[in-house]
Protein backbone atom coordinates (compact mmCIF):
# COMPACT_ATOMS: atom_id res chain seq x y z
CA UNK A 1 0.00 0.00 0.00
CA UNK A 2 1.58 3.37 -1.09
CA UNK A 3 1.48 6.52 1.42
CA UNK A 4 -0.27 9.10 0.25
CA UNK A 5 1.57 13.16 1.01
CA UNK A 6 -0.75 15.87 1.13
CA UNK A 7 0.39 18.80 -0.94
CA UNK A 8 -0.29 21.44 1.97
CA UNK A 9 2.32 18.86 4.33
CA UNK A 10 5.36 19.52 1.45
CA UNK A 11 7.92 21.12 3.45
CA UNK A 12 10.14 21.62 0.26
CA UNK A 13 7.86 23.65 -1.08
CA UNK A 14 8.73 26.77 -1.24
CA UNK A 15 12.05 26.37 0.68
CA UNK A 16 13.57 29.28 -2.28
CA UNK A 17 11.53 31.49 -0.21
CA UNK A 18 12.31 30.89 3.52
CA UNK A 19 16.02 30.95 2.42
CA UNK A 20 15.80 34.91 0.71
CA UNK A 21 13.65 35.97 4.04
CA UNK A 22 16.00 34.49 6.64
CA UNK A 23 19.23 35.53 4.84
CA UNK A 24 17.64 39.32 4.70
CA UNK A 25 17.08 38.80 8.22
CA UNK A 26 20.40 37.37 9.13
CA UNK A 27 21.94 40.93 7.10
CA UNK A 28 19.61 43.32 8.56
CA UNK A 29 20.66 42.03 12.17
CA UNK A 30 24.37 42.45 11.26
CA UNK A 31 24.10 45.80 9.99
CA UNK A 32 22.26 47.12 12.94
CA UNK A 33 25.23 45.30 15.17
CA UNK A 34 27.50 47.49 13.20
CA UNK A 35 25.99 50.60 13.35
CA UNK A 36 24.90 50.28 16.75
CA UNK A 37 26.84 53.29 18.73
CA UNK A 38 27.25 53.95 22.68
CA UNK A 39 27.24 56.76 24.51
CA UNK A 40 28.33 57.71 28.20
CA UNK A 41 26.00 58.95 30.14
CA UNK A 42 28.25 60.50 32.46
CA UNK A 43 28.31 64.11 32.61
CA UNK A 44 32.08 64.22 32.98
CA UNK A 45 34.06 65.55 30.10
CA UNK A 46 37.28 67.48 29.53
CA UNK A 47 36.48 71.69 28.87
CA UNK A 48 40.29 71.93 27.86
CA UNK A 49 39.40 70.10 24.08
CA UNK A 50 36.91 72.65 23.83
CA UNK A 51 37.36 75.37 21.09
CA UNK A 52 35.24 78.71 21.26
CA UNK A 53 35.29 80.39 17.88
CA UNK A 54 34.70 84.04 18.29
CA UNK A 55 33.71 85.52 15.16
CA UNK A 56 34.27 89.13 16.91
CA UNK A 57 37.62 88.98 17.39
CA UNK A 58 39.43 90.77 14.12
CA UNK A 59 42.05 89.05 12.48
CA UNK A 60 44.40 90.83 10.16
CA UNK A 61 44.73 89.19 7.00
CA UNK A 62 47.93 90.48 6.02
CA UNK A 63 51.12 92.09 7.84
CA UNK A 64 52.06 95.65 6.96
CA UNK A 65 56.15 95.64 5.79
CA UNK A 66 57.88 97.56 8.26
CA UNK A 67 59.96 99.81 5.97
CA UNK A 68 62.87 102.05 7.54
CA UNK A 69 62.15 105.74 7.44
CA UNK A 70 64.23 107.41 5.40
CA UNK A 71 67.07 108.79 6.15
CA UNK A 72 66.96 112.53 7.43
CA UNK A 73 68.06 115.24 4.60
CA UNK A 74 71.44 117.24 5.29
CA UNK A 75 71.48 120.02 7.83
CA UNK A 76 71.53 123.37 5.87
CA UNK A 77 74.97 125.36 6.26
CA UNK A 78 74.39 127.67 9.37
CA UNK A 79 76.14 130.24 7.30
CA UNK A 80 75.80 131.36 3.79
CA UNK A 81 77.76 133.38 2.54
CA UNK A 82 76.68 135.49 -0.85
CA UNK A 83 79.91 136.28 -3.28
CA UNK A 84 79.09 139.08 -6.20
CA UNK A 85 80.57 138.62 -9.72
CA UNK A 86 82.87 140.87 -9.97
CA UNK A 87 84.69 139.41 -13.22
CA UNK A 88 83.38 139.86 -16.88
CA UNK A 89 83.07 136.97 -18.70
CA UNK A 90 84.10 137.40 -22.80
CA UNK A 91 81.30 135.91 -24.65
CA UNK A 92 82.78 133.21 -27.64
CA UNK A 93 80.98 134.49 -30.68
CA UNK A 94 81.06 131.47 -33.56
CA UNK A 95 80.94 133.09 -36.84
CA UNK A 96 79.63 131.51 -39.95
CA UNK A 97 82.19 129.46 -42.51
CA UNK A 98 78.90 129.75 -45.05
CA UNK A 99 79.64 132.22 -48.14
CA UNK A 100 76.99 134.59 -48.68
CA UNK A 101 76.12 136.07 -52.06
CA UNK A 102 77.72 139.59 -50.95
CA UNK A 103 80.59 137.91 -50.19
CA UNK A 104 84.10 137.61 -52.99
CA UNK A 105 85.75 134.49 -53.86
CA UNK A 106 89.09 134.35 -54.39
CA UNK A 107 90.02 132.91 -57.57
CA UNK A 108 93.14 130.91 -57.49
CA UNK A 109 95.08 130.44 -60.61
CA UNK A 110 97.29 127.50 -59.96
CA UNK A 111 98.18 125.12 -57.04
CA UNK A 112 101.56 123.76 -57.05
CA UNK A 113 102.22 120.76 -55.68
CA UNK A 114 105.47 119.82 -54.70
CA UNK A 115 107.11 116.44 -55.22
CA UNK A 116 107.43 114.79 -52.62
CA UNK A 117 110.55 112.37 -51.91
CA UNK A 118 109.46 108.99 -50.63
CA UNK A 119 112.34 105.90 -50.27
CA UNK A 120 110.00 103.86 -52.11
CA UNK A 121 110.71 100.73 -54.60
CA UNK A 122 109.67 100.68 -57.94
CA UNK A 123 109.02 97.05 -59.23
CA UNK A 124 111.16 96.01 -62.19
CA UNK A 125 108.72 95.23 -64.63
CA UNK A 126 106.35 98.68 -64.08
CA UNK A 127 109.43 101.00 -64.07
CA UNK A 128 109.20 103.74 -66.47
CA UNK A 129 113.13 103.54 -67.25
CA UNK A 130 114.09 100.28 -66.22
CA UNK A 131 118.25 100.00 -64.67
CA UNK A 132 120.50 99.64 -67.49
CA UNK A 133 123.21 97.03 -67.44
CA UNK A 134 126.35 98.03 -68.34
CA UNK A 135 126.69 96.99 -72.39
CA UNK A 136 122.52 98.21 -72.97
CA UNK A 137 123.23 102.09 -73.08
CA UNK A 138 122.45 101.82 -77.10
CA UNK A 139 119.89 99.33 -76.37
CA UNK A 140 116.65 99.93 -78.30
CA UNK A 141 115.20 97.67 -75.63
CA UNK A 142 116.63 97.92 -72.05
CA UNK A 143 114.39 95.71 -70.30
CA UNK A 144 115.08 93.06 -72.65
CA UNK A 145 118.61 93.86 -72.82
CA UNK A 146 118.64 93.75 -69.01
CA UNK A 147 117.78 90.11 -69.01
CA UNK A 148 119.88 88.69 -71.45
CA UNK A 149 122.83 90.30 -69.68
CA UNK A 150 121.66 88.95 -66.56
CA UNK A 151 121.50 85.14 -67.91
CA UNK A 152 125.50 85.93 -69.69
CA UNK A 153 126.30 87.23 -66.46
CA UNK A 154 125.16 83.88 -64.43
CA UNK A 155 126.60 81.41 -66.74
CA UNK A 156 129.67 83.18 -66.91
CA UNK A 157 130.27 83.27 -63.08
CA UNK A 158 128.16 80.01 -62.26
CA UNK A 159 130.32 77.49 -59.92
CA UNK A 160 128.73 74.06 -58.54
CA UNK A 161 129.41 73.83 -55.29
CA UNK A 162 131.91 70.39 -54.86
CA UNK A 163 129.85 69.72 -51.63
CA UNK A 164 127.05 69.71 -52.60
CA UNK A 165 127.49 67.45 -56.29
CA UNK A 166 128.67 65.02 -53.55
CA UNK A 167 125.61 64.83 -51.58
CA UNK A 168 123.69 64.80 -54.65
CA UNK A 169 122.10 67.82 -53.71
CA UNK A 170 119.92 69.58 -56.71
CA UNK A 171 117.05 72.32 -57.09
CA UNK A 172 116.17 76.00 -58.00
CA UNK A 173 117.46 78.51 -55.57
CA UNK A 174 114.90 81.98 -56.34
CA UNK A 175 117.12 84.92 -55.08
CA UNK A 176 116.01 88.39 -54.85
CA UNK A 177 118.24 91.59 -54.88
CA UNK A 178 117.58 95.43 -55.21
CA UNK A 179 119.83 97.89 -57.78
CA UNK A 180 120.29 100.65 -55.19
CA UNK A 181 119.35 104.72 -56.47
CA UNK A 182 123.27 104.51 -56.70
CA UNK A 183 123.46 101.71 -59.24
CA UNK A 184 124.88 99.07 -56.70
CA UNK A 185 123.73 95.73 -55.81
CA UNK A 186 122.06 95.54 -52.64
CA UNK A 187 119.48 93.60 -50.07
CA UNK A 188 120.39 90.23 -51.16
CA UNK A 189 117.91 87.60 -49.79
CA UNK A 190 117.98 83.68 -51.24
CA UNK A 191 115.83 80.82 -50.59
CA UNK A 192 116.70 77.50 -52.17
CA UNK A 193 116.71 73.52 -51.03
CA UNK A 194 120.52 73.83 -49.89
CA UNK A 195 122.27 76.54 -48.40
CA UNK A 196 125.81 75.68 -49.92
CA UNK A 197 123.08 76.39 -53.13
CA UNK A 198 122.00 79.51 -52.04
CA UNK A 199 125.55 80.82 -51.06
CA UNK A 200 126.86 80.50 -54.53
CA UNK A 201 123.52 82.14 -55.99
CA UNK A 202 124.24 84.87 -53.81
CA UNK A 203 127.99 84.88 -54.53
CA UNK A 204 127.16 85.29 -58.31
CA UNK A 205 124.60 88.13 -57.94
CA UNK A 206 127.24 89.90 -55.58
CA UNK A 207 129.71 89.92 -58.57
CA UNK A 208 126.88 91.70 -60.57
CA UNK A 209 128.92 95.14 -61.68
CA UNK A 210 127.45 98.30 -61.15
CA UNK A 211 124.35 99.97 -63.44
CA UNK A 212 122.69 102.89 -64.11
CA UNK A 213 120.04 103.28 -61.58
CA UNK A 214 116.39 103.26 -62.81
CA UNK A 215 114.22 105.62 -62.63
CA UNK A 216 110.69 107.21 -61.81
CA UNK A 217 109.21 110.54 -62.63
CA UNK A 218 112.90 111.19 -63.58
CA UNK A 219 114.03 110.57 -60.26
CA UNK A 220 116.56 107.42 -59.28
CA UNK A 221 114.35 105.32 -57.32
CA UNK A 222 115.32 101.24 -55.79
CA UNK A 223 114.52 98.43 -58.32
CA UNK A 224 113.89 95.12 -56.96
CA UNK A 225 114.39 92.45 -58.82
CA UNK A 226 114.04 88.82 -58.81
CA UNK A 227 115.53 86.14 -60.75
CA UNK A 228 116.06 82.10 -60.32
CA UNK A 229 118.71 80.19 -60.94
CA UNK A 230 118.95 76.10 -61.71
CA UNK A 231 121.27 73.29 -60.00
CA UNK A 232 121.23 70.83 -62.05
CA UNK A 233 123.66 67.43 -61.83
CA UNK A 234 124.76 66.13 -65.10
Amino acid sequence: MELKKNPKADLTKNIGLYFVIGLSFVLFITFIAFEYKSYDDSGEYDISMNVDDDLDEEVPLTEQLKVPPPPPPPAAPEIIEVVEDEEDIEETVIESTESNEEEEVMEVDDVEVDDFDEDVDVPFAVIENVPVFPGCEGAGDKRACFNKMMQKHIRKNFRYPEISQEMGVQGRVSIMFVIQKDGSIGGIRMRGPDKNLEKEAARIIGKLPKMTPGKQRGRAVRVPFSIPINFKLQ
